[in-house]
């Protein structure tokens, strides 16, 4: 089937889609909502058997639902009509949620149904739900609706109000009043609600100690109580604000005006605006805590949650003092779990934007990235597991191929390329570990190909060492016993020898150095040379500039020879 993806961006769920409904042997080619006439050239190349729209903010033309069937993928449950269904499901508390499929037609989100699926929600952001059990319900529905949509005779059903099952309604868009906190009367809880059903965009508005701000990055704060509303302690740059039953962790904030209207860490917005609080540390149970360390006999496992898996010059460095601090303990194998959404996306572009020379940021930013994916491939006490749970991109995939194995969770979409970025060349010593773990082919595969991919590709490719199915939950048991595993199997020695051998061999033969030095002088040409492509897309990037035009990898009816030949195949 030939399955025209139409978006506003490519989002995690789209691209979830995308790579999903390709493995399962569909031709897949996107278009971005960019303007009518494009859209209808999109279609006349592509002649799509379905239109399938999974993150779209306008309707779409009577020109083309009216000729061609049109599937949108809603994030609510039957009934629920609206821009903002995920939003008030948790701002309203909702224990179970789900995804419909529905046919476009003149009135937004009540055409007639083709395929629902339901899942049970968790206290997560906004956006955390979406990428996770919203997607996966989401590829439940969708297959089904194709799969029904080929059936002769098969029809959708109605959306009727008046049927037993449908709980859901028509709903407005949620403003600011909707989830404005009330920090006199707000408990934790509802505050957590609030600020999660914003978060990612567009944040919940407040004021923290006179200054104007949107807040994200919502967690609870343990043992900490003071003064509703008021800024009760710092840990990192997080900052603690009291409720009336306690207090949360504001992890970031984004400013409403000026330069600088994108998510930063919270100390770095507040900046000097802040009264004499105390200072709880990052690694107490009780702080802002992005990285932990837990041991369970021979695995010592090393889990750092970085929001939205950026990763700052600071917080890079932080990484590497706790990871060189597992390798004094008595273990055998380290497993370097990362976070739930994500492993790591790489440099944290934000924090570049944001700094006073952003090239110097980022050279800063991505050698200190270098030191620790150096310090993981030098590793010879321990065999090394980069468990991956959460999605992960650019350099966060090459940091987590430094790893002796490499462990992903079958839901997981990876993006292991630079090149839309400026054309960025990247470093993390891939150019040394994707021939070494993928060959030559595979490597420029990899990386040249400006897709995301998933993980049973990647498996395909040996960028990745083993796929484990199932749930989160699943996948963090399946890696805790498999990780025992191989610290109590009876070759761990010979397995580590070899792994020593091998490195040494490779040393002799060139020097990790020379790798680095090779990859860091194209990178300081991207940084400080004259062709400013980075910079730009960094900036469009961080600042959420839509594309004018859809990228002719992901626009593939615009590619003739390609098209002709997939229709001389079928």
């Amino acid at each position: 089937m030939r399955i025209l993806l139409l978006v506003h961006g490519f989002n995690s769920l789209s691209q979830r889609l995308f790579v999903e409904l390709g493995a399962d042997g569909h031709d897949v080619s996107v278009e971005f909502d960019v303007s009518d006439p494009n859209l209808e050239e999109a279609v006349a190349l592509f002649e799509p058997d379905v239109i399938l729209a999974p993150f779209l903010k306008r309707a779409i033309p009577k020109s083309i639902w009216s000729e061609h069937l049109c599937l949108i993928v809603h994030p609510g449950v039957i009934g629920d009509r609206g821009p903002s269904a995920l939003d008030w499901s948790i701002l309203e508390n909702e224990q179970s949620w789900g995804v419909t499929v529905l046919q476009a037609e003149a009135e937004m989100d009540a055409g007639p149904i083709w395929a629902s699926a339901a899942f049970e929600m968790r206290g997560a952001a906004k956006s955390s739900l979406y990428r996770s059990e919203l997607s996966d319900a989401a590829l439940v529905a969708v297959r089904e609706a194709l799969e029904r949509v080929t059936i002769s005779g098969a029809e959708p059903r109605l959306l009727d109000y008046s049927d037993s099952d449908v709980r859901g309604q028509l709903r407005p868009l949620m403003v600011q009043a909707d989830r404005q906190i009330d920090w006199s009367r707000d408990t934790t809880d509802v505050v957590l609600r609030k600020i999660r059903s914003a978060d990612g965009v567009p944040g919940v508005r407040s004021r923290i100690s006179g200054v104007d701000v949107f807040l994200h990055d919502a967690r609870p704060a343990r043992r900490m109580s003071g003064a509703p509303g008021d800024v009760l302690a710092t840990s990192g740059l997080a900052v603690c604000l009291g409720t009336v039953d306690g207090a949360v962790w504001i992890g970031h904030l984004r400013k409403p005006e000026g330069e600088a209207t994108f998510k930063l860490p919270a100390m770095q917005v507040l900046g000097a605006d802040l009264p004499d609080v105390p200072e709880i540390p990052l690694d107490s149970d009780s702080g802002y805590r992005e990285i932990a360390y837990s041991e369970q006999g021979p695995v010592g496992t090393l889990h750092f949650d970085f929001y939205n898996g950026a990763m700052s010059t600071a917080q890079c460095q932080r990484l590497l003092e706790a990871y060189e601090a597992t390798l004094t303990r008595p273990t055998k194998v380290i497993v370097l779990a990362g976070g739930r959404d994500f492993w790591s996306n790489g440099i944290h572009l934000n924090v570049i934007e944001a700094a006073e020379v952003a090239a110097e940021e980022s050279w800063r930013n991505i050698n200190a990235m270098d030191d620790l994916a150096e310090a993981i491939i030098r590793t010879e006490s321990h065999l090394t597991v980069a468990a991956m749970g959460g999605n992960s991109g650019a350099g966060g995939v090459f940091l987590a191929r430094a790893c002796d194995q490499l462990w992903m969770r079958e839901a997981v979409i990876v993006n292991p390329h630079y090149k839309d970025m400026g054309n960025l060349y990247g470093s993390e010593f891939w150019t040394y570990l994707l021939p070494l773990h993928c060959g030559a082919k595979n490597a420029n595969r990899i990386t040249q190909q400006r897709l995301p991919m998933g993980a049973n590709e990647a498996r395909a490719l040996e960028l990745a060492d083993r796929v484990i199915s199932g749930s989160q939950g699943d996948f963090a048991a399946t890696v805790s016993q498999q990780a025992a595993a191989v610290a109590e199997g009876s070759d761990f020695a010979d397995r580590l020898r070899s792994k020593v051998q091998r490195r040494q061999a490779d040393e002799q033969a060139k020097p990790l150095s020379a790798y680095r030095e090779e990859e860091l002088a194209r990178m300081r040409h991207n940084f400080f040379g004259f062709d400013t492509s980075y910079h730009v897309a960094r900036y469009n990037f961080v600042h959420k500039i839509c594309k004018s035009r859809t990228p002719v990898t992901l626009a593939q009816h615009r590619d003739k020879s390609r098209l002709q030949a997939v229709r001389r195949a079928s």
